[in-house]
């Protein structure tokens, strides 16, 4: 389980803000993770997404993996996205669900919600909100949503346990999961996990794969999938970045889950 210390939380909440602040605020930057439609490419998603949402929204994509790959967006569902950013995926779910359903994009960095609100306006999307806050407490209502998606957000987390019960929580039974995320393949020292400006990293947040599953199974969830696995940062431009990720083993995975009960949602 990635955990910090309880002292050592508000650093690195405050490392990670400024790391999207930046991202949101300064799209054209080269940063040392993929950013932007190239990004979106690279990491699988499909030309017909990219090309029925707005260019500002892509702009500012940091996603690390395409968790629509689960495909349990379907008509009329409610769907939460997890670390929203500037509106990618929310905008791309407004398209699957409909009139009928809805979309809520939760972030807690000020420039994103900002950005995400200005992009639901400009593609006219009245299925899809903002909520401010965290995945460690998620304001909606329990078993409210029928898919959580989240893409490259997790990982950056301090108490994924947590996180992954209020998941659990807001989903109503049969709800199912759909997400990309980095874990690593070797354990990451207490002294790495101590250093706020690492966890914006993307790397030294993340857990060893089979723990981050664990904790999925703990929660409650079941039928946990891996769909694909791949060198995310193969894509970065920093020889630093990709040599800490290498000596980590890290990379993106891409799983789905459901939470038991009777099915919210149907496979799209």
């Amino acid at each position: 389980m990635v955990a910090i210390l309880t002292n050592e939380r508000p650093f690195i909440i405050k490392a990670v803000k400024e790391m999207y602040t930046d991202v949101a605020s300064n799209p054209g930057k080269e940063f040392h993770f993929p950013t932007g439609r190239k990004a979106c490419e690279f990491v699988g998603y499909p030309a017909s997404d990219l090309d029925a949402v707005p260019a500002c929204a892509l702009e500012s994509f940091a996603g690390v993996g395409y968790p629509h790959a689960g495909g349990f967006m379907a008509e009329g569902s409610i769907i939460l996205d997890v670390g929203s950013g500037s509106g990618t995926d929310v905008l791309v779910s407004s398209l699957r669900v409909g009139d009928e359903g809805h979309v809520h994009g939760l972030d807690m960095t000020d420039a994103m919600i900002e950005k995400l609100k200005a992009n639901i306006e400009i593609m006219g999307a009245n299925n899809a909100s903002s909520l401010e806050g965290d995945a460690e407490n998620i304001p909606l209502a329990n078993a409210s949503v029928d898919v959580v998606t989240s893409n490259g957000v997790l990982n950056l987390v301090p108490d994924k346990g947590l996180a992954f019960k209020e998941i659990f929580r807001v989903l109503r039974p049969g709800g199912r999961v759909q997400l990309a995320d980095i874990v690593v393949g070797d354990p990451i020292s207490d002294e790495c996990k101590a250093n706020p400006e690492l966890w914006a990293e993307c790397v030294v947040g993340a857990a060893l794969e089979d723990q981050y599953i664990d904790l999925f199974a703990a929660a409650g969830f079941v039928d946990i999938d891996v769909l694909r696995r791949f060198d995310y940062f193969a894509g970065s431009n920093s020889e630093k970045t990709r040599d800490i990720a290498t000596g980590f083993k890290a990379h993106t995975v891409e799983l789905t889950m459901r939470k038991q009960g009777n099915d919210a949602c149907t496979t799209a």
